[in-house]
């Protein structure tokens, strides 16, 4: 499964870190670009970096930048704060992401939201603009996306969960869905016996379960972190949530967000080249994947 310790970088490691040459069919998005376009555009947007975090693998063929957020017009909660978080790799080992989530305030575990827009799309081209316009895409849903989140979060902690349910859902995990390594295993089994966090929850109930899981993903590798925790929250929403949410869907409207997408029809690109933002999109639906979990290109 690839699972590997994430190792905390600076943001100049990722800016300095040497560009591969894949030659004329690959393009290469440098980490510097992701960071200045996310910067760029979250500020565009009113919201607030209070705390960012960057991982990679030794040689920073793979990184991520996750970013702990607040805005006015962004809800808040006692539990959980807005996310923003992307993975780049010049390795070609996985496709750019990015994503909506939250961060739990007492130990900074990380909610990825599963129901995004999905594309995949290789490096290729305009690829710089595309990143761009993703990132763009999902700033503009964060505050629905995150307000979905807090509803998870506040229904998960009224739903029981038995020891015997959660060794249940736990061995699913880790033997149908491969999200978790024998080491996450053991990581998950000393939480459920002995908490390392407090969160405020009776322990047998299914908030704590989604914890003792989303903390041994800190041990994911970066390539796969993104993925392995949208797929959990996909699981999870199934497997207790879904009647739950589509009873919220139906009594509560769609929020009206101040978050916008970059200026129509044109899109600034780091070297101050602008171009339209639909030539830069095509073919950006040629490996649409309706079962993706993240927004990918």
């Amino acid at each position: 499964m690839g699972h590997k310790k994430a190792q905390q970088q600076t943001k100049t490691f990722l800016e300095n870190a040497p560009l591969p040459s894949h030659g004329k069919t690959y393009t290469v998005v440098s980490h510097k670009e992701v960071i200045n376009h996310t910067a760029k555009l979250l500020a565009k947007n009113n919201l607030h970096i209070n705390k960012q975090i960057f991982r990679s693998s030794v040689n920073a063929n793979v990184a991520q930048g996750v970013y702990h957020l607040s805005g006015s017009n962004i809800p808040n909660d006692i539990d959980v704060g807005l996310m923003f978080a992307w993975t780049n790799s010049y390795d070609k080992s996985t496709r750019f992401q990015c994503g909506i989530g939250a961060h739990v305030f007492v130990c900074e575990n990380g909610m990825i939201h599963g129901d995004m827009i999905n594309y995949g799309r290789k490096h290729t081209g305009t690829a710089n603009a595309d990143i761009a316009l993703s990132i763009a895409s999902q700033i503009s849903q964060a505050k629905h996306n995150y307000t979905q989140l807090i509803n998870d979060k506040d229904n998960m902690k009224n739903i029981e969960l038995t020891c015997k349910e959660q060794a249940e859902l736990l061995g699913r995990l880790f033997i149908e869905e491969k999200l978790l390594d024998t080491q996450q295993m053991s990581i998950v089994k000393s939480e459920i016996e002995d908490p390392t966090y407090n969160y405020g929850v009776d322990p047998d109930t299914a908030w704590m379960f989604y914890n003792h899981i989303t903390n041994a993903f800190k041990q994911t590798h970066p390539r796969n972190w993104m993925t392995y925790q949208s797929k959990f929250h996909e699981f999870i929403t199934t497997e207790l949530l879904s009647n739950i949410q589509i009873q919220f869907r139906d009594t509560v409207q769609e929020p009206e967000d101040d978050l916008t997408m970059p200026e129509e029809h044109e899109i600034e690109l780091p070297n101050g080249k602008i171009i339209d933002e639909l030539d830069a999109a095509e073919p950006q639906n040629e490996n649409y994947d309706s079962t993706s979990n993240v927004f990918t290109l």
